[in-house]
């Protein structure tokens, strides 16, 4: 049981207690005793506060029997509820509640971040590219051993601990605000129902999904999908480059997955009202100010040209694949 049911349940059962036993004096009495008397004479009675008594109880043997079986019960409701509390407060409990909804608050202030469905082996290499490129995002996560994982590799991780296929922890992620989700769940069923239902959340939002059955490809895209990911092809298709092209991939790993490496190859999208619109690239600035080396273009009819002469023209909309220095990569997106 989490500690907010634990708390409401010491309530309930408190105020039941003081309830039955205002109830219980005033049937006694017949009524004669005013409702304030009974609820106070109550209190003192099951906290043991030791006041005189409101009404005469001595000598009244129902109003006796009445009193030392609400003490009883009273009394062990309030020590039942006291060494609760003690436990929650020893245990931190409070403090991660506390947490946890500083945490929520931050979830609900981002726009334009990424939901990542699952954090296990696939989720969290994710969530860490994510990062060293300086996005924002959201993990939504069911195991706590999971999410403990990818708190232990990703320091101030904003998580939503709960079941993906269930619509209110989408929407607690941001999903309406967000850039795009990522669904990396272990079960193709379970990515086919959250591809479908992030769609009808969010019918602009980018998705990309993780498939096991290379079958289902074709209904996870026709359920809101914008791009497939097969773990086990991709891999098959490592294998195959680091046989044929070794430097290639040693050069890329070295890159992508090296520990001390901040270069990464990266998209600036130009938009309306960028300065870039209709220089060229030498004059755009991309290289002299941010290092940016342009490794291709593409343009909003998806027509792509690779390794762009420097007096390119670029256009609004237009997408520039670039490679630099991650920091040096956000300020250009920034700027443009």
């Amino acid at each position: 049981m989490d500690i907010k049911k634990r708390l409401y349940l010491l309530l309930v059962m408190i105020v039941l207690v003081v309830w039955a036993g205002s109830t219980g004096y005033y049937i006694i009495y017949g009524g004669e005793a005013s409702i304030i008397d009974c609820v106070y004479m109550t209190v003192i009675s099951i906290t043991g506060v030791g006041y005189g008594e409101v009404f005469k109880v001595s000598g009244n043997v129902p109003a006796q029997l009445f009193t030392m079986l609400l003490i009883l019960f009273g009394m062990g409701v309030i020590l039942y509820s006291l060494s609760t509390l003690t436990v929650i407060l020893i245990e931190g409990e409070l403090s991660g509640i506390l947490r946890k909804n500083k945490m929520l608050k931050m979830i609900h202030k981002l726009e334009n971040h990424y939901i990542v469905c699952g954090g296990g082996e696939t989720g969290r290499p994710v969530l860490m590219e994510l990062f060293e490129n300086g996005e924002k995002a959201v993990l939504v996560e069911m195991n706590d051993s999971a999410i403990e994982g990818c708190k232990a590799v990703l320091k101030n991780l904003l998580y939503i601990q709960g079941d993906a296929t269930d619509d209110e922890h989408l929407i607690a992620a941001g999903i309406e605000k967000a850039a795009g989700v990522i669904i990396c769940l272990p079960v193709d069923k379970d990515n086919l129902y959250v591809t479908m239902t992030a769609r009808m959340l969010n019918p602009t939002v980018r998705i990309v999904s993780r498939i096991v059955n290379q079958e289902l490809q074709a209904k996870i895209k026709k359920a809101g999908a914008d791009r497939v990911v097969s773990p086990d092809a991709i891999g098959a298709l490592r294998m195959a480059s680091i046989m044929i092209r070794p430097t290639v991939v040693d050069f890329l790993d070295s890159m992508l997955r090296s520990g001390s490496s901040r270069y990464r190859i990266h998209q600036i999208t130009i938009s309306k009202d960028s300065h870039a619109v209709g220089k060229t690239i030498a004059e755009s600035g991309l290289k002299d100010k941010f290092g940016l080396l342009i490794l291709g273009t593409k343009t909003q009819n998806n027509e792509i040209d690779l390794n762009p002469h420097p007096t390119f023209v670029i256009k609004e909309g237009m997408t520039l694949i670039v490679m630099g220095m991650t920091e040096d990569i956000t300020r250009a997106k920034n700027t443009y």
